[in-house]
């Protein structure tokens, strides 16, 4: 880590980013965001801008099961409940009749309400209350690595399903009439966010994770003429958000979750005006 620190202060000679744990903050978006705006790109065109706000909720329960199990990793415990929840989500939304949005919210507000009654039993609940807002300022050497292993699987994995998920999303009918899966091509793309979401907790939180996951990609698709556009133009979005905002931060002395998902938000304002002129 020395040689890299040693490259970023030559690249980025700031005061903002004259410290190992600003240094290592800013590696951190560098591998969260551009994950989260490709992923962000389907959830909006698949309508599934809150799906993600229930897999946050869920990590909360995640955290309370994997306690009560005694599982000592949290990380671990979130990343199997949130796929856990992220297929029920997807299977009832397939089958019982109801408005996704009424399932969502469901499932939302059940994944919070069983996390809140684990964790504060006993008044213990401060002890996870990081989770809530999250703090990308403790990323480590070690999460940074787990970070850039997770990027590149999660952008392969993007690409073999992105086709079949357009596909599916657009004609169902038709992507059937192909031979494609189309459950299981669903069970592995809410996996896959669920996995990207619970790595993200804990330097975004719970309260913000679905606003940085979304934003970027409504934000891109206002100005995109294609798919292709509106991918290159959320991880862009997301990158220059990130970075934005963690300066931001620094300078405000302000929370950076918070921080970037205002830069998101403040894109989605300048790029909404635009959207009937590209159109």
């Amino acid at each position: 880590m020395d040689a890299l620190y040693k490259v970023m202060d030559w690249l980025l000679p700031f005061e903002c980013f004259s410290m190992s744990f600003m240094k290592n903050a800013l590696l951190a978006l560098l591998l969260l965001t551009p994950l989260l705006a490709l992923l962000g790109t389907m959830a909006v065109n698949r309508r599934m801008a809150f799906f993600s706000d229930a897999l946050g909720h869920s990590a909360l329960a995640g955290v309370g099961i994997g306690m009560l199990l005694g599982v000592q990793s949290e990380l671990i415990s979130m990343i199997v409940f949130g796929i856990i929840w992220a297929v029920m989500i997807s299977r009832i939304n397939r089958t019982a009749g109801e408005s996704a949005d009424t399932i969502i919210s469901v499932f939302s507000s059940t994944g919070i309400a069983v996390g809140l009654l684990i964790l504060s039993h006993n008044g213990s609940f401060s002890r996870y209350s990081s989770l809530l807002a999250g703090d990308v300022l403790t990323a480590s050497p070690q999460d940074l690595l787990w970070l850039a292993l997770a990027l590149p699987v999660g952008v392969l994995l993007w690409a073999l399903l992105y086709n079949k998920l357009l596909l599916t999303a657009v004609n169902p009918a038709l992507a059937q009439s192909r031979g494609i899966k189309t459950k299981w091509v669903e069970y592995a793309f809410v996996s896959l966010v669920a996995v990207a979401v619970m790595l993200s907790i804990r330097w975004v939180g719970v309260l913000l994770i679905n606003a940085l996951l979304i934003l970027p990609a409504a934000a891109a698709r206002n100005i995109a003429r294609t798919s292709r556009q509106h991918a290159l133009y959320s991880v862009l979005m997301g990158l220059l958000c990130g970075v934005g905002g963690l300066v931001a931060a620094y300078y405000l002395n302000t929370g950076v979750g918070a921080a970037v998902v205002l830069c998101a938000a403040v894109c989605y304002a300048v790029t909404l005006p635009l959207r009937r002129l590209v159109r």
